[in-house]
Formats: C-alpha cells, sequence, structure tokens
C-alpha cells in the first residue's frame, strides 16, 4: 500500500498539469486527483510506473511504498 505520493509536488515543479499527466500515462484525470489527493492508496505496478515514466522520475521517486 501507498502511505504517501510526490505526484503532485514533482507534477508542479515540471510545469505539467493533470491533464498532461493524463495524456502521457493513459490515466484518466480523475484517477490521477484522487492519487494525488491519497484517496486512491494501491495502484498497480504498471500506474505506478507509466506515473514515474511520464514524470522522468523513478518509482521510488514518486511514490513511497513503506
Amino acid at each position: 500500500m501507498i502511505k504517501t505520493n510526490n505526484i503532485r509536488k514533482i507534477r508542479e515543479e515540471i510545469g505539467i498539469t493533470q491533464v498532461n499527466l493524463s495524456e502521457k500515462t493513459g490515466l484518466s484525470v480523475g484517477y490521477i486527483c484522487h492519487l494525488e489527493k491519497g484517496s486512491r492508496s494501491n495502484p498497480s505496478f504498471r500506474t505506478m510506473k507509466k506515473i514515474a515514466n511520464a514524470l522522468n522520475k523513478s518509482i521510488n521517486e514518486v511514490f513511497n511504498t513503506k
């Protein structure tokens, strides 16, 4: 289970919107929003990899899996 994530922080640092991230990952904007807010906390490895790749970061940099 994911305890915290840095999706929003990293996304804002590199200057992309949730819509841009959605387009890069193929995930819905709503799902990305839920992940950022923490209301969804169990993304699949495949989803984590898509997001990390779109943000040019490692999975560990984006997600805290402790």
